[in-house]
């Protein structure tokens, strides 16, 4: 499945490609990742695909539900994106504690997210692109940009270099690791880019948005904007490549169907002819 695929390429296309059996995915703050793979993850998790949520931060430095400290902003966020969590299929939800607003891809952070990597060993990595998106600045917030680069980094070479944080095998017995797949959210248009068809998961997107109450001043404003966009990435993609990609039963591959899509840039960090190094 190469870069520029045409057409929304289908879920079970992508985990055939990609030989997933198990995801994991980092976001800078709780909605982060609903927003930008939310549909994904929920048909990977409808797919027997175990996904594991990490959180860079609490999120107690955003919200419009009035509350200002930021202790009681951060429990709140957590208790959100557990409830947004489950509306996903997913069970286990991780957080690394970090201050929202703050984030640098340091060595303490890195670190972190070795840690996290070595213990669940994914296949497939889901995050926040490192580069900026200037069609949309919002896509870019610091904190995203900083949890990116810091996955970047800790994917490689530090998860899979032994000499890297000794101390996570000498004292917790974590090996080094290979990751193969990264897929990164709001990524630069100007990347060769992989829209995904999640038709039949949006609503659960949806649902999972929706519990994240501190910060939607205007819910139903939101759902209109992101469905929308939602199905204009569907478009376009499919007028490039036509029709959704993959087969199942009783589908009419030869009609042009309306649909969903959420997009990613897909890099494959090791693979069959990669020459390893540190």
């Amino acid at each position: 499945m190469p870069a520029g695929h045409p057409g929304p390429v289908d879920i079970d296309a992508l985990i055939s490609h990609t030989h997933m059996r198990r995801v994991l995915a980092f976001g800078a703050h709780p909605d982060d990742l609903d927003f930008g793979a939310a549909a994904t993850i929920a048909a990977l998790t409808a797919r027997g695909i175990p996904v594991t949520l990490c959180l860079i931060t609490d999120g107690d430095a955003g919200g419009f539900s009035g509350e200002h400290d930021a202790e009681a902003m951060a429990e709140r966020r957590r208790e959100e994106q557990h409830s947004a969590a489950a509306e996903l299929g997913v069970e286990s939800t991780i957080f690394l504690g970090e201050r929202d607003g703050y984030v640098e891809p340091d060595h303490d952070l890195i670190k972190s997210m070795v840690r996290v990597i070595r213990t669940v060993k994914p296949d497939l990595i889901m995050g926040q692109h490192p580069e900026r998106a200037w069609d949309r600045l919002q896509k870019s917030h610091p904190d995203h940009l900083a949890s990116g680069e810091a996955l970047v980094r800790a994917c490689y070479p530090a998860v899979e270099n032994p000499y890297a944080y000794p101390d996570l095998l000498q004292d917790e017995g974590l090996e080094a690791f290979y990751v193969r797949w990264l897929l990164l959210m709001a990524a630069p248009q100007n990347y060769d880019l992989m829209t995904v068809d999640v038709t039949g998961h949006e609503s659960a997107k949806m649902a999972a948005l929706q519990r994240h109450v501190s910060q939607h001043p205007d819910p139903d404003r939101m759902t209109q904007y992101v469905l929308e966009q939602m199905r204009a990435l569907h478009h376009r993609a499919g007028a490039s490549g036509a029709f959704r990609h993959g087969t199942s039963a009783g589908r009419d591959e030869s009609a042009e169907l309306p649909g969903y899509a959420e997009e990613f840039h897909l890099i494959e960090v090791n693979g069959p002819a990669t020459i390893a190094g540190f």
